[in-house]
């Protein structure tokens, strides 16, 4: 249901918020133990502390509310599947490095999905039985989360248009779509209507429908997170985000993304571009860009300044604590 009030509160906090947003480079501690999710219903503990968001390439993020985490798409174990290099291999081996994710995660209460592709849901059975952490996405996400043996009560179906409390922060699920390839179509299109058998190869995670998330923290900003470069306009009016977490489009295939996209989220104060990297490389920093990413990159920042010149253009870096 669209609360006006509420409409109307996001958009005084993001028109005055003040400044930019202020960066730290605050690290994670290499080799924390893994804990429990804290369960955290409506009405649950107030965050204690600075909220922070760290992007783990692709759309991946931590954010840090106090003490408790929330991870949407992590992705880390980035491996090779040929994609970067022109020999594409659908049907190379699921990989999962705990020995790369095991020092990035200690915890979590939440991982949000966007879509279950392999650069978006590989290590997220993996993070959820080590966390005891919450699995929200798609349908298709919940069977894949079942053929991984995760509990049934460890997941969470949503469609979209859900607005889940977790008290110190909500969580607003919205409908969207998938980018298109430059034949207008995707790869691993489909659904999983049904529990598979366990997945042993990238083709077997297909898209499986999309969704795109905001989190609005209690006294803290409201933040926008894309998992592909497309949307559909009429389900982000009344978002007003302070801060957007923008996919770089694959392909022109998508009509006026940028200007549509900007202007269905009222020009966030803050747009952060995603997915531009290359997620076969280790995640380290200057982060790898292939030419012509780096060229798609370069313009989406020149299309949001068009667009929405009072919006300023944040190029993230891995692993960097961001405070917005």
């Amino acid at each position: 249901m669209f609360d006006e009030r509420s409409y109307d509160r996001r958009r005084f906090l993001r028109d005055a918020a003040a400044g930019a947003a202020a960066v730290s480079t605050a690290g994670l501690v290499a080799g924390a133990p893994a804990r429990a999710a804290t369960t955290a219903a409506s009405g649950g503990a107030a965050r204690s502390g600075a909220v922070s968001f760290r992007w783990w390439g692709t759309s991946g993020w931590r954010i840090d509310i106090g003490n408790r985490t929330v991870l949407v798409d992590p992705y880390l174990s980035r491996y090779d599947t040929g994609l970067f290099t022109g020999a594409f291999d659908e049907e190379t081996p699921l990989t999962v490095r705990p020995t790369v994710i095991d020092p990035l995660v200690d915890r979590a209460e939440n991982i949000l999905v966007t879509h279950t592709h392999w650069d978006h849901f590989n290590d997220v059975p993996y993070i959820a039985e080590r966390t005891g952490a919450r699995v929200v996405g798609t349908l298709t996400a919940y069977h894949l989360g079942l053929a991984h043996g995760l509990p049934s009560g460890q997941l969470a179906p949503v469609k979209g248009g859900e607005v889940l409390d977790f008290g110190a922060y909500t969580v607003e699920v919205i409908s969207s779509l998938h980018s298109r390839n430059g034949a207008w179509s995707m790869a691993f299109p489909g659904v999983r209507v049904s529990r598979p058998p366990k997945p042993e190869k990238i083709s077997d995670l297909p898209e499986g429908d999309t969704l795109a998330y905001q989190i609005r923290v209690d006294g803290g900003p409201s933040v926008f997170f894309m998992g592909a470069s497309d949307f559909a306009e009429r389900n982000l009016v009344g978002l007003a985000p302070d801060v957007a977490m923008v996919a770089s489009a694959a392909t022109t295939s998508t009509a006026d993304y940028v200007p549509r996209l900007m202007a269905a989220l009222d020009h966030p104060k803050v747009v952060v571009p995603v997915h531009w990297d290359n997620f076969e490389t280790p995640l380290t920093n200057p982060p790898t860009v292939a030419p012509n990413d780096r060229r798609r990159l370069d313009d989406l920042i020149a299309a949001v300044r068009k667009a929405s010149p009072r919006s300023r253009v944040l190029v993230p870096e891995y692993h960097t604590a961001y405070h917005f």
